[in-house]
């Protein structure tokens, strides 16, 4: 044995060694910073909000969902987050997703023009009702999701998810984003017959659906209300729902031309002024969707702070609640004022 080419060979060893160790600490910390979470274990002021928001959550009575992300720095709350909530009308934004994916891949138009029959009409549609004493109702892609997002028109969006090819292929599209808690699974004809207790017609026409209605008992109703709160269909959770907005606000969802033109309708609706847009500043912009149905109250969308002090997506949902629904519109009205006034005050994360 050589015991002189021995030392070389061990110094090499041991500078191995620690450069090895050097590098795993460096790693692993890399790996800490990487893993470090953006909610409220990180951030103390986050538990403090989500405790406020569970505290506002008690006035709507039921079972409330919210989740909000401040879309600058990732921070984000939630009360409820991962469970299912009906989305009501919210299920209008996944659908008007779809129907500009298709705009965006050149298999529609919005200036197509749209015939409307019959038996398209659906409950919660005055303003397509009355358009119907005329024959030959057509309206363009664009005109019908101007009706469904700004004052939430059913017959529009009814007719809107058969041009976007159905409620399975809304699915579909949110699965492509990688949303998962979040499906489509009805027309809102079928999804209010479900809420009322009565079987949707085969043949479907306005009056015969309000004969339909008419003829379920109270104590029916009652329970078909209690199973629609139990439904998978047609539901999201509110994280899901938040994602799907940041998803249209990165315009990962859409081309920019698409993506301003939801934006611009959504900042336009003319439903829920007392819900997200309540309490807060006037003249704070809003983009944003509601949904109702029995015991269900929602508002959804994307608030833009002051100044420089960015965007909040959220979403509010409030089910299984036997308070009136100017009570649930203040809780969810409460509960944007505190998230906004957080986010105004305190840009940074408080350590």
């Amino acid at each position: 044995m050589n015991v002189k080419g021995t030392r070389p060979s061990m110094r090499s060893s041991r500078w191995t060694i620690a450069w090895a160790l050097a590098v795993g600490l460096i790693l692993t910390s890399i790996e800490a910073w990487a893993q470090t979470p953006t909610g409220t274990a990180a951030d103390p002021a986050l538990a403090r909000l989500e405790q406020e928001i569970a505290r506002l959550a008690r006035i709507a009575g039921g079972v409330v969902g919210v989740a909000a992300r401040h879309l600058e720095s990732g921070r984000r709350v939630a009360l409820n987050g991962a469970e299912r909530f009906p989305m009501a009308s919210t299920y209008k934004v996944p659908i008007a997703v779809q129907v500009l994916t298709k705009v965006d891949r050149g298999e529609l138009a919005l200036d197509q023009m749209i015939t409307l029959e019959p038996a398209d009409l659906s409950p919660g549609s005055g303003t397509l009702s009355d358009l119907f004493r005329v024959p030959g109702v057509a309206l363009s892609v664009r005109n019908l999701l101007e009706l469904m997002l700004l004052i939430s028109d059913n017959t529009a969006t009814d007719v809107l998810l058969r041009v976007a090819g159905g409620a399975e292929a809304v699915t579909a599209r949110l699965r492509e984003l990688g949303i998962e808690e979040m499906r489509v699974d009805r027309p809102t004809k079928h999804v209010i017959a479900d809420w009322m207790g009565i079987a949707g017609p085969a043949v479907w026409s306005l009056e015969h659906f309000r004969e339909l209605a008419r003829a379920v008992k109270p104590e029916h109703r009652e329970v078909a209300a209690k199973r629609f709160d139990e439904d998978p269909r047609d539901t999201a959770t509110p994280e899901a729902m938040v994602a799907l907005l940041e998803q249209i606000y990165r315009g990962r969802a859409l081309k920019r031309e698409t993506t301003e033109l939801l934006l611009d309708i959504l900042r336009r609706c003319r439903t829920g002024e007392a819900r997200l847009k309540g309490l807060l500043p006037p003249g704070t912009e809003v983009a944003h969707k509601t949904g109702t149905i029995g015991g269900t109250t929602n508002d959804v969308g994307i608030l833009t702070l002051p100044g420089d002090a960015g965007h909040v997506a959220i979403a509010v949902f409030v089910k299984s609640s036997d308070k009136d629904v100017p009570t649930r519109e203040r809780a969810i009205a409460e509960i944007a004022r505190a998230v906004h006034d957080f986010f105004v005050f305190h840009p940074a994360p408080t350590r």
